[in-house]
């Protein structure tokens, strides 16, 4: 089929924010598989930029200091966002979708959640501005990325909120202030089922801890907005596990927080690490100190909270 409209397509971009989980609760496996959570995620400034421009044939394409890794196919999780719009639209599933990959892959950051979540919104404006249909409503978006994934309705919404049952079933959170990250990368990825399964091995063996479901301290943390009372609150329950499968994790926590990080904690199911800091001059400090003592790390500071998945006005 070919494009209805006389004029060269619109070229949409958006950008596509990373989380870090302030709280991350595990309950028991369900018989689905998934795990129940209670988690307060809170999205972050550093961000991919997606593109999308709709066109006959089809091409995934995957840039940025990130990339590696990341397919740049139709197996993209990216793009089955916009196969599922267009779906919706009853339009053609093609196009040319490009990533800038500034999140880590494969880090506990979101980041292939928040690029679908990116192609959601791309693909529902594009595609209904070329055919000339109905955009799909904001509920039925957020359906389709409760579909994509657990972590692509957060990063579609932002901001900070709490996430039931595998992360999808969201409450918007009050979050006052201004909270300032040191987000140490890791060259070596940590599969986040592998952590998952590891967690269940330890309660097994009655090395694990509790799950620990309760967010209430999280919570007064974030009004209070102030970084040192939510330092004394942020949990991970996934975090024996995965210093379990990664020990050399315990020695970027203990640096970062040696170097004046208020807290470290790894972010999600790692390897990435985040380390809550009082200003952006200690979170510098905390990004130098990890990488010069740990191989393969890298680091950035970003301030949180953010958007979710946003236009770009390319105008």
């Amino acid at each position: 089929m070919s494009n209805p409209m006389t004029t060269p397509p619109h070229l949409w971009q958006a950008r596509a924010h990373a989380k870090v989980n302030l709280h991350l609760g595990v309950g028991q496996a369900r018989e689905d598989g998934f795990h129940e959570l209670a988690t307060v995620f809170q999205s972050l400034d550093v961000h991919d930029r997606v593109s999308y421009r709709w066109a006959e044939d089809t091409t995934v394409e995957v840039t940025g200091l990130h990339s590696a890794g990341v397919p740049a196919s139709i197996d993209n999780l990216a793009w089955r966002a916009v196969e599922l719009v267009a779906q919706r639209l009853m339009v053609p599933a093609t196009g040319t979708l490009t990533m800038e990959k500034n999140i880590p892959a494969a880090g506990g950051m979101a980041g292939g959640s928040a690029d679908a979540a990116a192609a959601l919104l791309l693909a529902n404006h594009a595609l209904s501005t070329e055919f000339g249909r109905e955009p799909v409503t904001e509920e039925m978006l957020f359906e389709l990325a409760a579909e994509l994934g657990s972590d692509v309705p957060f990063t579609l919404m932002g901001g900070t909120a709490l996430g039931r049952g595998r992360g999808e079933l969201l409450t918007p959170m009050l979050a006052r202030g201004r909270y300032i990250w040191a987000i140490i990368t890791n060259s070596e990825g940590l599969s986040t089922p592998t952590v998952f399964h590891k967690l269940d091995e330890l309660r097994a063996a009655g090395r694990g801890s509790a799950p620990h479901l309760d967010t209430e301290a999280v919570g007064q943390a974030l009004v209070s907005g102030n970084p040192r009372e939510l330092a004394a609150a942020v949990h991970n329950d996934l975090q024996p596990a995965a210093l379990s499968l990664r020990p050399d994790l315990r020695k970027i926590l203990d640096t970062g927080e040696a170097a004046g990080a208020l807290t470290g904690i790894v972010s999600g199911s790692g390897p990435t690490c985040a380390f809550l800091c009082e200003d952006e001059e200690t979170a510098a400090e905390v990004v130098a100190s990890v990488c010069a003592d740990n191989r393969g790390t890298r680091g950035l500071v970003t301030t949180a909270p953010a958007t979710g998945a946003s236009l770009v006005d390319l105008s």
